[in-house]
């Protein structure tokens, strides 16, 4: 029994000093730029924010929950299509989010610590005028994607700044979009 407890709490000793070198997590928050293609063969350029929150399960490995909300407008198909009017849409302002989660892999070398990580959950579109819609309404809820990765830079201990770039998936309203989200902004590590 002794010979077996010795080697475990040596491996329990270890593992918490080992711990103690990295930090355990951090939350982000930034500038997001987003391109997105709502409507078919319609990309258009949006602004807004991204926050995440990482929790290190092993010193590689964390578990992420990011958000993000993008603000634009875009030209939509209306009703009228249906009616054999070739040449008819309406522009609406849209607000879209995005709620994610999944896991982050990263590892420090210096004062740069890239990352990867692969999220799924849901995204949510909010059209802001409603407009004769041939598309089903003016909001929508859809399964989404991202897989991506960046790097963060240490400004001081607790301080990064990170640059980061995901390929987001979307399926608004029965059509797939493939997006690209590039944020940047200030890291607290904890």
């Amino acid at each position: 029994m002794q010979k077996t407890l010795l080697p475990v709490l040596s491996l329990l000793l270890l593992g918490a000093l080992a711990s103690a070198q990295i930090p355990s997590g951090n939350v982000f928050f930034g500038y997001s730029y987003y391109n997105t293609d709502l409507a078919p063969g319609n990309r258009v350029n949006t602004n807004g924010w991204e926050a995440s929150v990482e929790g290190k399960i092993i010193p590689l490995i964390g578990i992420v929950a990011d958000f993000d909300s993008h603000y634009g407008s875009q030209l939509f198909p209306s009703g009228c299509a249906i009616a054999g009017q070739t040449d008819c849409a309406f522009s609406s302002g849209f607000v879209e989010r995005n709620f994610l989660f999944g896991p982050r892999v990263s590892m420090s070398l210096g004062k740069i610590r890239p990352f990867a990580q692969v999220l799924i959950g849901a995204g949510h579109l909010s059209l802001n005028n409603g407009g004769p819609l041939s598309i089903g309404g003016s909001s929508d809820t859809s399964f989404a994607t991202a897989v991506g990765g960046g790097l963060d830079y240490k400004l001081i201990p607790l301080l990064a700044w990170r640059f980061q770039g995901d390929y987001v998936t979307t399926r608004f309203f029965s059509n797939t979009q493939n997006n690209v989200r590039i944020s940047t902004g200030l890291v607290l590590r904890f």
